[in-house]
């Protein structure tokens, strides 16, 4: 996407935040009953998120700041090897949060260089939690356990490697 579509872009999402506004500001005026439920609802999930949006925040502006391009593309480019995909695995593993707020800081992330496949190999162990393992345990045993996280671990690979022939390696 070159300069001139990103700022094209840009723009319809300014024009889209302006009418989501004017909307409001009409509502308010027409029916403030109406406003008043949904405004509550708003903050509700404002509250939920807002730590999650600043830690994304915060990765995003040390990835900016100590990640440059180069090292990016040396330890998740083209020929990042074993250890890309095991700190998609784990870094898919142990990340936390509402998903959508990860697709920032993933954006950010391919664009520096990360490879397709270890983000789609991320993305995809979001399904093993760590902290969900006790209660799966209880429910399934531990042999079903352990294997259904190994096998979604391993099939993540696949996944990965599949999106990379899709889409291509990033260079």
């Amino acid at each position: 996407m070159n300069k001139t579509e990103k700022k094209k872009q840009n723009n319809k999402n300014w024009y889209f935040l302006l009418a989501v506004i004017i909307i409001y500001v009409v509502i308010a005026f027409l029916k403030p009953d109406i406003l008043m439920p949904s405004l509550k609802f708003f903050l509700e999930i404002i509250k939920k998120i807002i730590l999650i949006f600043i830690l994304i925040f915060i990765l995003l502006v040390i990835v900016n700041r100590f990640m440059t391009p180069k090292k990016f593309i040396k330890y998740f480019g083209k020929k990042s090897g074993a250890k890309g995909w095991l700190v998609a695995i784990i870094g898919g593993t142990i990340s936390t949060g509402p998903l959508f707020l990860w697709y920032p800081l993933l954006n950010d992330l391919k664009n520096h260089g990360v490879r397709t496949g270890l983000i789609a190999t991320f993305l995809y162990n979001r399904a093993v939690k760590p902290a969900l393992l006790p209660l799966m345990i209880f429910y399934f045993g531990l042999a079903y356990t352990i294997v259904l996280a190994v096998v979604m671990m391993i099939a993540s690979l696949f996944q990965g490697l599949i999106v990379e022939k899709i889409v291509g390696v990033e260079k």
